[in-house]
């Protein structure tokens, strides 16, 4: 974890440990047992200003009670044609494990299309699997590891970004401002692959955004990056998109289930069903009602990723009408981290 300002760590959970019900059940529910890195990352958030990171970490735990995030998984999608409809438009998912052992979620930032189901399933499928990695798949690292595993990494497959991202930006910036305010400093390194050669050209608009800290998490690999992840993972936990030798993307694995992003991937079949179980265990003898589970959309918060976004789409609008758009970082989200 490197060395760390111990003082206001101290502070940070001293004020922390004067929190009461109903905060205190979701502030555990938060850190899972590693309360010093969960103090660590809302300190980073907020430059080591402990003031402001109690305000950021009190203001989230609000959050959670308005919002029933502590009861998220137990809400799941129906039915599920409809949930396989927002795997399918929302591609997202979980390829393995680095050899450090932390989890390693792909995005297909270029070929989601938000566009199969409401803004409210798409946040609310979001929320999911950001809570069953803090809840179940960081817990279970750690455990197998015998040491805090509290972050993951990210690879972004750029492929097929266009000009009609710009439908896009709003969605995302919802989900970043969530990312932003609720769950800071989760991601170690982004490797983004298959970026066209255009990126560069957006990229020095976007990079003098980035803190220095974020700046050095991302990783800008050449082709599909398979060679240099690699380095970092063995084979099996490649993305399906990164397993072609050289350069381009397999965009379609030739198996459904090896691809990441499909309801029958096992990682969104183990997160279904625990969900679907999760329901069963504590719900009610009331069946489950399609569009029963809303949460309030932000406005845009005050992190990096959303400030990344609204400089994005101003990018986009000035390309709407010239014969290049800058694919390669219209979906960029930076979570916050």
């Amino acid at each position: 974890m490197g060395i760390v300002p111990d003082e206001a760590i101290n502070q940070f959970k001293a004020l922390m440990d004067q929190v009461e019900e109903p905060l205190k059940t979701t502030y555990q529910n938060i850190h899972q047992g590693c309360q010093t890195e969960t103090l660590i990352r809302f300190l980073k958030a907020r430059e080591w200003n402990v003031p402001k990171a109690h305000k950021m970490l009190v203001d989230s735990l609000h959050w959670r009670i308005q919002n029933e995030i502590d009861n998220i998984l137990m809400k799941p999608i129906v039915p599920t044609d409809l949930y396989r409809s927002v795997r399918d438009s929302q591609l997202i998912g979980m390829s393995g494990y680095s050899i450090e052992g932390l989890p390693v979620f792909v995005f297909g930032v270029g070929l989601s299309t938000y566009d199969k189901a409401s803004v409210h399933y798409y946040v609310q499928s979001h929320i999911q699997i950001n809570e069953y990695r803090d809840r179940v798949i960081l817990p279970s690292a750690s455990k197998k590891y015998g040491r805090p595993i509290t972050t993951c990494v990210k690879v972004l497959d750029m492929t097929g970004l266009k000009l009609s991202a710009l439908s896009q930006i709003k969605l995302l910036t919802i989900i970043t401002s969530i990312d932003d305010l609720n769950y800071p400093e989760k991601t170690k390194t982004y490797y983004i692959v298959n970026a066209p050669y255009i990126f560069s050209a957006c990229w020095k608009v976007v990079k003098p955004l980035l803190q220095e800290r974020t700046r050095k998490k991302l990783q800008v690999l050449p082709g599909n990056g398979r060679d240099e992840l690699l380095k970092i993972m063995d084979l099996a936990s490649l993305p399906h998109f990164c397993k072609k030798e050289g350069s381009g993307s397999s965009r379609h694995a030739e198996n459904a289930m090896e691809n990441c992003y499909s309801l029958d991937h096992p990682f969104h079949q183990q997160l279904y069903n625990y969900i679907k179980q999760q329901s069963l265990i504590n719900g009610t003898d009331k069946p489950i009602k399609q569009g029963s589970f809303h949460v309030n959309l932000p406005e845009a918060g005050d992190g990096k990723g959303t400030e990344i976004l609204k400089t994005i789409e101003s990018e986009l609008h000035k390309f709407e009408n010239g014969s290049e758009l800058p694919r390669s970082v219209s979906g960029l989200k930076i979570n916050g981290d």
